[in-house]
Parts: structure tokens; sequence; C-alpha cells
């Protein structure tokens, strides 16, 4: 079944895709587009923060109702903070991020990093379409990850501020054709938004002029008690998932779907992250086959943390959802002064399936032209007091 949301594309104008590099936007009713000026609107602050590649980067400051915060960057499309109170009343992040662009420049793991073109690993880097083989950056051992040496993650974005029934930030980027060897001139738009019920939102669209894969995501990390001195091996997970795909020892998918009944991988009823991560070699970083049909927003995943009160709820119309337990954090990198270790914080990525351009039994993650990708994703934050 093909699991991956697209729409009609009437009107696209794909010839001008390639001529659309600088992608500029226009200001409309209710919008402040980035610029040289720090500017503020109802719910959202913008901040200079710095340069890369000769662009001006920006921080944004999305604020609802209750005082939560989320704190988003155009470089990277990045989640820089996420403030909530826990259930003392205390404000605090639940996900790893830096205070100044610096961190991010030094090129982190991913924090809080909009994923592209593709989410994920892609075997020995290379994939065959429509009768054409690409060879692709491999930044991951052999493999291609998260769309190579410098994907979505490391570029600046234009940016688009929107106040309409909550803040809201539009980021757009135009990935030339050739682009970490990927085919196509691809559109990207990615919309965040902070709902006065502490829901992000966000929103993917993408449109191609040449056939190509798109698997997009976000790599926040989160550490719901807010302390990254704490590990989240005392979080309880639930994931709507009764089959995961197991991968070989370079973390690509053998192509099988199998059951996680009787394994450590049985999420389906909410147990500690901890409970049974030593029987996972390395550690999780496994996509799970979610449970879920057709088009809608479902839940998908349940973490909750019984120091803070906090929950999380993740939903999806995506087919599948990526764990990854931050088995690679080492405690070589610091935020706030303190170091990031092992398992400090743990990725919730929802997504199409890891080298589906190379398992034709997986959903299809290929877009082209005259077809709009389209997927959303909402992230909940709750407190048990």
């Amino acid at each position: 079944m093909k699991k991956i949301v697209f729409y009609s594309a009437l009107g696209m104008l794909i010839g001008g895709l390639a001529a659309s590099c600088s992608n500029k936007l226009t200001t409309t009713t209710n919008t402040m587009t980035t610029g040289n000026v720090t500017g503020s609107a109802k719910g959202i602050e913008q901040a200079d923060w710095g340069e890369a590649d000769g662009k001006k980067v920006y921080l944004y400051t999305l604020t609802n109702a209750n005082g939560v915060q989320v704190k988003i960057s155009n470089y990277g499309g990045t989640i820089t903070s996420w403030t909530t109170p826990d259930n003392k009343g205390n404000n605090s992040s639940i996900v790893l991020g830096f205070d100044q662009l610096q961190g991010y420049l030094d090129k982190p793991p991913y924090f809080g990093a909009t994923i592209g073109r593709y989410g994920n690993r892609i075997a020995n880097g290379k994939f065959s379409l429509e009768g054409n083989n690409y060879q692709l950056a491999t930044n991951d051992g052999k493999n291609h990850l998260h769309g190579g040496s410098k994907g979505f993650d490391k570029v600046v974005w234009d940016a688009n501020l929107l106040v309409k029934n909550y803040p809201s930030l539009t980021l757009n980027y135009l990935s030339k054709d050739g682009e970490e060897g990927y085919p196509g001139n691809l559109k990207v738009t990615v919309t965040f938004t902070l709902s006065d019920d502490n829901e992000v939102t966000i929103d993917y669209t993408a449109e191609t002029d040449k056939a190509t894969p798109v698997n997009l995501t976000n790599h926040s990390y989160f550490n719901l008690t807010g302390d990254i001195s704490n590990t989240i091996l005392n979080h309880s997970l639930m994931i709507n998932a009764s089959r995961y795909t197991p991968v070989d020892e370079t973390l690509i998918p053998t192509g099988e779907l199998k059951s996680v009944k009787g394994t450590p991988f049985d999420f389906t009823k909410a147990t500690t992250v901890g409970a049974r991560i030593d029987q996972v070699q390395g550690g999780y970083d496994h996509n799970w086959v979610l449970n879920r049909k057709g088009k809608s927003m479902d839940l998908v995943a349940t973490l909750s943390d019984p120091m803070s009160g906090r929950t999380l709820q993740v939903y999806t119309a995506e087919p599948g959802l990526q764990f990854y337990s931050g088995n690679f954090l080492d405690g070589s990198i610091t935020t706030g002064g303190k170091a990031i270790n092992k398992h400090s914080a743990m990725c919730l990525e929802t997504q199409h399936f890891p080298d589906s351009p190379n398992k034709t039994n997986f959903p299809t993650t290929t877009l082209r032209p005259g077809e709009k990708y389209g997927t959303t994703t909402k992230y909940k934050v709750m407190v048990n007091k």
C-alpha cells in the first residue's frame, strides 16, 4: 500500500524551480519575512542569531497563551528549545539544543534539525530510479545518512512568520538538482505551529521537477526531565506497532517486517526504555512499522517521565517511527555546562522506512513531477500533577 501522502499539484510551474534559487518570499497580511531587521509579531519574536554561508541566521521564539515557548532557527530548520513546566511548575526545555549558533555550526548529531532530502539511511549511498543510477554521499560508514554531508540540517532556510489562530513559522528551501547527488530541483516548505494545547505541529510539503526520493522528518532529542544529568532510561514508552524492521550491522534494514512479540522491541504496552535495552546490541536505533492505515493523523507513540510528570504524545500519518535511544552520545558535546552523555536524550522520528529506495516491499518514497509531497507530525506535551 502506498502510504506516502501525495496531492495534485495543479498550476505548479516546475520549470521555474531551477531559476528560483533564492526562493524569496513576499510579505502578506499578518506575516513578516526575514530580513536584516530584528522584529516581532503577536506570539512570535525574531532575533539576529549570526551568519552562515554568507546568509543571515535568525532565532524565532513562538509563545502560546500558557507561556510555553518553542525556539526555532532558520539554520537547519532547527528546534533549539521547547520550554514547558513540570508537575511542580518549574520550566525547562525538554529537547537538546544550544543557546548560540556556533553549537550547531560545530555539527552536532542533528539536534532538533529538519532532516532531508532523505531522513535515515540509504545503503551504500546508492539507488536506481527510472533507469538511472545515483550515488549519494556516504557519510555514515559506507552508507548515506540524513541527506548527506550537507543535508537540510546544515543550510539556511528562508523564513516567513504567520500569526493566524496560533503563532507559526514557515521555512522554505530549494534543493537544486544534483545537490548531495539527488536528482531534481526540490522545493520544500516546513511549517511549525505552536498551539494553546501545547502542541507543536510540523507540516511538510515538497514539489519536484524530476523523480526523486523524499523522506522528511525532525530530529529532536527529548529528555522529559528537562535535565540532561538524568538519562531517559526511566522514561516509559509506548509505540503502536506490532512489527519493526530488523537491521544489519550497519543499521540498514534487512527488508523483513518482523513481529515485536517476545522481543525487546515490543512497546505495544508502556515499558521503560531501559528495561530491555541491554538485549539490543548498541541500543535502540530502529524503525517501527506503525499500526495505522489511510491518511489520517493517529497517535502512534506516548513517552512519559515519572520524575517531571510530563508526557509526550506523537501523532503522524507516516508509516514508520524511528526510535533512537541516544547510543552514540559520548559526553564530548556540552550544553549549558553539562555533558551530553549516552542516553541523555532520545529521538522519535516519524518517517518512511530506512533504505526504501532499495526495498521494493517498503512503502515508496518516490516523488514525481506533478505530485505534491505532504505529511504532518504533531508532538503534544501534557503534565500530570
